[in-house]
C-alpha cells in the first residue's frame, strides 16, 4: 500500500517537474539574449533604443548625435542622417538657456544598455532614463537623484536629424502637448512626410514654456519653425520619478491620440515593458539555437532582432495610413513602409517570408499599393510615404519574387506581375516621378545598358520576374521571355580582359573601373547568381573561377573602392557561395566561417558595415545556419557548414532541425537529410519547408570531394 502511494507520489512529482521544465522552456527569455548596443558604433549605424517587431515607433537616442536627445523614429543601420523627430531629454532644475538645436545643452548620454523592447541610459551621469514601446507609442521613465528638487523635460519640434523648418508644438495642458513635424531629408533627398504626436506626463508641471532659436518664452504655449520646442518643469518633492508617453501617427494628431488611447492607457511602465519583451520573445523564439559560445548566441539573436525591426507598420489603430499620393487610405490588415529594397532583397525578405509569411505577404501588398498610388511603377527605397530613389536597379521585383519563393503568397500575383512588367518594359514607368528603371530605353534598343552594375541588377530582376511569372502565375511565355532577356549580362563580357565591363552607347568599352556602384569590378563580376555555370564557363571553367575567387578573398574587409571581398556591403554578400558552383565547396565553407569569426563581434563596433534595415542581420543568420538564398526568385539554399551545435527553425508547417554544426570545425565531411545521405551543395526550399532534419558531420580538415558531384542549379 505504501509502495503504491509512493509510486503515485513519485509520478506526480515527475509530472510537475516535467511541467515546470516545459514552462521554463516556454518562458525562455530570448529578448535578454539581444544586445542593442551591438552595431551602434563604427559603420553599423544601428540604434540602441526600444522598438516593437515591425513597430511604428523607435524610442532611442539618435546614432548620429548622442547629444540630440531621445527621438521617436529611426532606421536601423541606414548610412545617411534621417528622421529623428521630436527629440526629448531630461535635465535637472530649471531650463537655464534656450535648447536651440538641443546640442547646445551639451547633455551627455552614457551607461547605455538595451535588450529587445527595453533600453536605459544615464543622462548627465545622474538621471536614469528608461524607454519601452508599444507598436505605435513610446513610454519613458526618468528617475532623478534624491538631492534634486526640480526637473525639466524638453521636447523638440523643429529639431531632427536633418534640418527642418516645418514643425509646430502646442502645449494643451500642464501635463500634455501635441504637434507635427516634417521629415527633413535622407542622403540629400527631401523626405517631406509629416509625422504627428500627442504626449502626456504623469504629473502636472509647475512651470512650462517654449523656445525658439536662442529665446525662451516662459508660459508660452505655441512653438513653430526651425530650432523650436517646448519644456515642462516639475517639482520633485513628492516623487523623484517622471513618466512620459507619446503616441505617433503619420496621418493626423487625432490618430496619434487614438493610438495612444488604444495601446497605452495606464502609467504602468513595467507592464508595457514586459509586453514589449514578451512580443520579442515570441518573434525571436522562431529560431532556437544551442551553442557553448555565449558571444555567438548574443550575436545571433541580436542579428535576428535587427532582421525583424523593418519594414514598419505605418497604419494607425483605425486602419488609416498616408498613401504615396498623400491621400488617406484605410487598410483592413497592416500597411508597411521603410523599404530598403536594394539591400533587403538579398537576405532579409527570404528570412521574413520563412518565419512570418503573413507579415511578408502584407509587405508585398504594401509595395503594390505604393506603386498604384505613386505612378504605377515599383519604388526602390521608401521612407514613410516618400520614394527617395536611393540606390539602383529594380530591387522590388526581386524582393517580391523572393517573398513568393519562400512562402509569402497572400496577394494577387497576376496584379503584381503586371506591375513588375510595367516597370521592366515601359521606359517612363515611375514611382513619384522616380523612374523604376533609368536607362531602360537604351537597354531595350541596344540590348545592353551603359552602366554595368545597373544592368547586372536589371538582369537579376528580369530573372526574378521570369521565376515569378512561371511559379506564381503559370505564365510560361512571359517566363521564357524574361529568362532570355536576363542573359544580356553576356554583352558586358570583354573577352580581351575576361571581365564584365561597362560599354559606351556605341558599343565600345568604357574604362574597366567605370560604373561600379559601391563595389569594384572584381566584386560585381560574380553578380550573375542565376547562371553561375555559364559565367564560370565563360572565363575558362572551374579552375579559372576558383583562382579568381582565391585572389578576391585574400582580404575580407575591403571598402567600396578596394579590389578584395567587402564583407560590409551587399554587392559582395553572395560571393563566398560561388565556390559551390566552381567545384570547391570546401573553400566556401572555410570563407563563411572566417567571415563570421573575423568580421563580426559582440561589440558596439561589431558589424563590418551598415545593417541596412536588417539586410546584414539576416545575412549573419543565414550564414550561421549554413543555408544561403543565393539565386533570386528561387526557393532554395546554397549550403555551407552551420556555426552552432543545433538550430530548430519553427516554420509554418513544421520544424526544421539543423544538427552537428560547430564554430571550430568549418568543413563538411558528410550530410544527411532526414536520415538519408545528401551529396549536393544545393537544397530546394520544397524539400524542407514543411520541416525535416539536416544532420551535418563536420571536420577540421577539408573533404575536397563532398558536394562536387552534383552541380547546383543555373538557368540559361
Amino acid at each position: 500500500m505504501n509502495y503504491r502511494i509512493n509510486k503515485k507520489l513519485l509520478l506526480l512529482i515527475l509530472f510537475f517537474f516535467a511541467l515546470s521544465i516545459f514552462r521554463l522552456n516556454a518562458q525562455e527569455q530570448y529578448a535578454d539574449k539581444v544586445n542593442t548596443m551591438m552595431g551602434t558604433e563604427a559603420s553599423g549605424n544601428t540604434y540602441p533604443g526600444a522598438t516593437y517587431p515591425f513597430g511604428m515607433v523607435q524610442f532611442t537616442r539618435s546614432y548620429f548625435s548622442k547629444q540630440s536627445g531621445f527621438v521617436i523614429n529611426q532606421l536601423s543601420g541606414a548610412g545617411c542622417d534621417h528622421m529623428g523627430n521630436f527629440p526629448m531629454i531630461p535635465i535637472s532644475g530649471n531650463l537655464p538657456i534656450s535648447p536651440d538645436s538641443i546640442i547646445n545643452l551639451r547633455m551627455t548620454i552614457s551607461h547605455e544598455k538595451g535588450i529587445a523592447g527595453y533600453y536605459h541610459a544615464m543622462v548627465s551621469d545622474s538621471i536614469l532614463s528608461e524607454f519601452t514601446v508599444t507598436e505605435r507609442t513610446g513610454f519613458a521613465r526618468f528617475t532623478y537623484p534624491n538631492k534634486e528638487q526640480k526637473a525639466t523635460i524638453i521636447i523638440g519640434g523643429g529639431v531632427a536629424a536633418t534640418p527642418i523648418s516645418n514643425a509646430s508644438i502646442v502645449i494643451t495642458g500642464k501635463n500634455s502637448c501635441e504637434g507635427y513635424a516634417d521629415g527633413g531629408s535622407f542622403c540629400g533627398i527631401a523626405t517631406p512626410y509629416k509625422v504627428y504626436f500627442v504626449a502626456q506626463f504623469d504629473n502636472n508641471a509647475a512651470d512650462f514654456g517654449i523656445w525658439k532659436d536662442e529665446k525662451i518664452t516662459k508660459g508660452g504655449s505655441f512653438a513653430e519653425g526651425r530650432h523650436s520646442g517646448v519644456y515642462f518643469t516639475f517639482n520633485l518633492n513628492d516623487s523623484k520619478t517622471i513618466q512620459y508617453k507619446i503616441g505617433v501617427s503619420y496621418v493626423s494628431v487625432e490618430n496619434a491620440r487614438e493610438n495612444l488611447k488604444a495601446e497605452n492607457t495606464t502609467w504602468d511602465f513595467n507592464a508595457i515593458k514586459d509586453k514589449a519583451i514578451n512580443k520579442w520573445n515570441s518573434y525571436l523564439s522562431k529560431i532556437d539555437i544551442k551553442s557553448k559560445d555565449t558571444s555567438f548566441i548574443q550575436q545571433f539573436y541580436t542579428h535576428l532582432y535587427h532582421a525583424l525591426i523593418h519594414p514598419n507598420i505605418c497604419n494607425d489603430v483605425n486602419g488609416e495610413y498616408m498613401g504615396a499620393d498623400n491621400k488617406i487610405y484605410r487598410t483592413t490588415g497592416n500597411q508597411y513602409t521603410s523599404f530598403s529594397n536594394w539591400d533587403t532583397y538579398r537576405t532579409q525578405i527570404q528570412l521574413l517570408s520563412m518565419l512570418h509569411p503573413k507579415v511578408a505577404s502584407d509587405v508585398v501588398q504594401s509595395l503594390e499599393d505604393f506603386a498604384r498610388q505613386s505612378g504605377g511603377g515599383f519604388p526602390r527605397w521608401v521612407l514613410a510615404n516618400v520614394e527617395t530613389g536611393i540606390m539602383q536597379g529594380d530591387p522590388t521585383s526581386i524582393l517580391i519574387a523572393n517573398a513568393y519563393a519562400f512562402g509569402a503568397r497572400n496577394y494577387d500575383t497576376r496584379t503584381v506581375l503586371k506591375t513588375m512588367r510595367y516597370g521592366a518594359e515601359n521606359p517612363i514607368a515611375n514611382s513619384q516621378g522616380v523612374l523604376t528603371r533609368p536607362g531602360l530605353k537604351n537597354f531595350l534598343e541596344k540590348g545592353f545598358y551603359t552602366n554595368a552594375s545597373m544592368q547586372l541588377e536589371y538582369n537579376s530582376a528580369d530573372f526574378a520576374i521570369s521565376r515569378f511569372a512561371l511559379n506564381a502565375c503559370g505564365d510560361e511565355y512571359t517566363s521564357q521571355w524574361y529568362l532570355q532577356r536576363a542573359q544580356s549580362w553576356k554583352k558586358l563580357y570583354n573577352p580581351k580582359r575576361k571581365w564584365l565591363q561597362s560599354r559606351n552607347a556605341d558599343g565600345s568599352w568604357k574604362n574597366y573601373d567605370a560604373d561600379w556602384r559601391e563595389a569594384t569590378y572584381k566584386n560585381y563580376f560574380w553578380m550573375v547568381p542565376f547562371n553561375l555555370k555559364a559565367l564560370i564557363d565563360t572565363i575558362g571553367g572551374d579552375k579559372a573561377a576558383e583562382k579568381r575567387l582565391d585572389k578576391l578573398f585574400v582580404r575580407l574587409d575591403a571598402n567600396y573602392g578596394q579590389e578584395w571581398f567587402a564583407a560590409g556591403n551587399e554587392p559582395s554578400f553572395a560571393t563566398p557561395w560561388v565556390y559551390n558552383w566552381a567545384g570547391a565547396p570546401y573553400k566556401a565553407q572555410a570563407i563563411v566561417h572566417r567571415i563570421l569569426k573575423e568580421q563580426y563581434f559582440d561589440k558596439p563596433g561589431g558589424l563590418p558595415g551598415n545593417d541596412d534595415l536588417g539586410a546584414m542581420g539576416a545575412y549573419y543568420v543565414f550564414s550561421a545556419l549554413g543555408l544561403f538564398p543565393e539565386i533570386p526568385g528561387v526557393g532554395g539554399f546554397s549550403i555551407t557548414a552551420p556555426y552552432m551545435q543545433s538550430a530548430t527553425i519553427h516554420l509554418k508547417n513544421g520544424e526544421l532541425k539543423i544538427l552537428g554544426g560547430s564554430e571550430y570545425t568549418p568543413y563538411i565531411k558528410s550530410l544527411k537529410l532526414n536520415g538519408k545521405k545528401y551529396e549536393s551543395t544545393w537544397i530546394d526550399w520544397s524539400a524542407i519547408e514543411n520541416g525535416g532534419t539536416l544532420q551535418f558531420n563536420l571536420n577540421s580538415k577539408p573533404n575536397k570531394t563532398w558536394g562536387t558531384f552534383q552541380v547546383p542549379p543555373s538557368f540559361n
